[in-house]
């Protein structure tokens, strides 16, 4: 599998995609989400195009909506194109983590787009001053705070988001997650359409990569501890995986199940 740089964008594209998912990282491991969330993005991009946008984190997030919203629609287009990507309908699915989640909130809310639906992987919705505490010691004179604010972005999605259809996911050992909010707010908005995950990891679980572990002619302590910590990271991860292609997916289970 072979990621191509299209339109500013990192999209992978199998053969016959049942789907497209537009991914968003977190604020400062957005720039580069080939790299940051390969393992996570390849396993989806087994059976979906998967179109991830990087962008780098300014305090005017709406701007940043519009522009990974623009950079999103050139990558499809060109994939038309150039005869990558069929021109047929295909289901388009937000997926975010971090920030990546407040950014396909935000499109949903002031953009006109159509979506099958979001998964939205350890939201925050913080403050500039809780977010990025230097900020206020380079500027202790001024208030700043990001565009929308948080209580302005939580006014926004209760009375514009338009994605109806959404999988809320969180960590057990994530301590600057707000996905509860968030999930009693769409239900407000969308009862029975919003799903609220809880999984083993930490904030930093979509993150997490393929190690390599080669053993020694003589299996060692050393090589047992290896094996052991590989483990534990693909438990978590391949949770992750499996919770977003169920959601996708729910006849998965069944196609999996009459497989064995």
């Amino acid at each position: 599998m072979e990621w191509k740089e299209i339109a500013g964008n990192w999209v992978l594209v199998p053969r016959h995609p049942v789907g497209i998912v537009h991914f968003l990282g977190g604020a400062f491991v957005a720039t580069a989400p080939q790299l940051t969330y390969r393992w996570l993005l390849e396993q989806l991009g087994k059976e979906y195009a998967v179109v991830a946008t990087p962008f780098v984190n300014t305090l005017d997030h709406a701007a940043i909506a519009q522009t990974v919203l623009n950079s999103f629609d050139n990558a499809i287009a060109e994939l038309h194109d150039r005869a990558l990507l069929r021109r047929r309908y295909l289901p388009t699915y937000g997926l975010g983590h971090s920030m990546g989640c407040k950014l396909h909130l935000l499109i949903g809310s002031l953009f006109d787009v159509e979506r099958a639906g979001n998964i939205l992987i350890s939201y925050n919705n913080y403050a500039a001053r809780d977010a990025i505490p230097l900020v206020q010691q380079f500027t202790p004179t001024f208030a700043v705070e990001f565009t929308p604010s948080p209580v302005e972005t939580t006014n926004l999605v209760r009375d514009r988001y338009r994605v109806r259809r959404n999988l809320l996911i969180r960590f057990t050992n994530d301590t600057i997650d707000q996905s509860t909010a968030l999930h009693q707010l769409l239900q407000q908005r969308f009862p029975e359409m919003v799903t609220l995950q809880t999984l083993p990891g930490s904030h930093t679980t979509p993150l997490g990569q393929d190690v390599s572990w080669q053993t020694g002619t003589n299996f060692t302590p050393f090589d047992a501890m290896g094996q052991w910590f590989k483990q534990e990271i693909y438990r978590d991860l391949n949770q992750l995986k499996r919770a977003i292609v169920l959601w996708l997916n729910p006849f998965s289970h069944v196609s999996n199940l009459s497989n064995r």
